[in-house]
């Protein structure tokens, strides 16, 4: 284990409860005891940074359903990949301001469904709340761990979120905050930010398959793939200029010959090589467990998560992220608990 117990981060809130990105899904997380929240940050055509897992927003809002968006409908190519939808930088933020919150995956979290409608937030809507948030489970002060989304696609588009993202912390004094950590899948957005005067803990997030869309964007197929850099070279270079990784959870559950975990064993790496390790998502559903986990035949049944919880966070790990963060407090509480009747 490591010498303090993991942090619990609430993914998106407390959306295994409440819907995603929510004010309410972040108010039950800080009420859960929380050690930070994970918004993801995306932006509006008029540069203000929303509160969106992406920028495609017909599967978290009600924008499909409204007439007068209706002509706002676009197909894009996003990282790669061909999306048909509603757009947030096709909006301004007082449009955004009118659309409704709804529930990203209905039938496994049907009763997510139930809630009274919310708006969406903005970044600067979250700084406030954790402003006034209680302490969290071990005494401390909730921190945010800011997701920066897509960073290529939106410098392309005249939407810098390394200059937006500044900005707004600056505005609102949390650019030298110590509860700030800042993650993205590209390095480039990582080190702009940096660039910036952003002091707080970075994190360069690490995909389970394919590779960083700015590597992509520079070099094409001959972009360097994920997997690249957790090697003993790879990790030495990162930690040049992060602080930590986080991975798929997959990358940590993957199987050796003998049918053991690797997760320990990258773990140990990313330490000796001065990284934290963070990991991603842990959900109590069927539908994200392993079969053998898996209770009952519904995907919204809740089955063993407590032993996939117990075997990340044994891994060494500092930090998970979870959809239902008072089971992954549950598990750490469990797991300190193991640990100091060995000891």
């Amino acid at each position: 284990m490591t010498s303090s117990p993991p942090l619990v981060i609430g993914h998106r809130g407390a959306s295994g409860y409440r819907p995603e990105h929510t004010r309410s899904a972040y108010l039950l997380a800080f009420e859960q005891g929380v050690d930070a929240v994970e918004p993801d940050l995306v932006a509006s055509k008029d540069r203000v940074l929303v509160i969106r897992h992406e920028n495609e927003i017909s599967g978290t809002t009600d924008v499909g359903s409204l007439p007068q968006f209706a002509d706002r409908q676009r197909t894009k190519v996003i990282d790669g990949q061909s999306l048909s939808g509603w757009f947030t930088e096709d909006f301004t933020w007082a449009e955004l301001a009118t659309l409704r919150a709804t529930e990203r995956l209905p039938r496994v979290r049907p009763g997510n469904t139930k809630f009274p409608a919310e708006g969406i937030l903005r970044l600067v809507d979250l700084l406030e709340l954790l402003e006034v948030a209680p302490l969290n489970a071990l005494g401390g002060r909730i921190g945010m761990v800011a997701e920066i989304k897509h960073a290529s696609y939106f410098a392309s588009i005249g939407l810098p979120l390394d200059e937006l993202f500044a900005a707004e912390l600056n505005a609102a004094g949390w650019s030298g905050d110590d509860r700030l950590t800042v993650e993205c899948f590209e390095e480039t957005a990582l080190q702009q930010i940096r660039e910036r005067g952003i002091r707080a803990r970075y994190v360069f997030l690490v995909d389970a398959e394919g590779a960083p869309a700015d590597q992509v964007a520079k070099w094409g197929t001959a972009a360097r793939s994920y997997e690249s850099y957790l090697t003993v070279e790879g990790m030495a270079a990162l930690a040049l200029f992060v602080d930590g990784i986080s991975v798929d959870k997959h990358i940590l559950q993957a199987r050796d010959a003998a049918g053991s975990a690797t997760g320990v064993e990258l773990v140990a790496r990313a330490h000796a090589a001065g990284l934290t390790v963070f990991c991603w998502t842990l959900r109590a559903e069927n539908r994200f467990l392993p079969k053998a986990l898996r209770l009952g035949a519904s995907a919204r049944q809740f089955g063993d998560w407590m032993a996939e919880f117990l075997e990340l966070t044994g891994m060494g790990i500092d930090g998970v992220f979870s959809d239902q963060p008072d089971l992954a407090i549950e598990a750490r509480t469990a797991l300190l608990d193991t640990a100091g009747e060995t000891n």
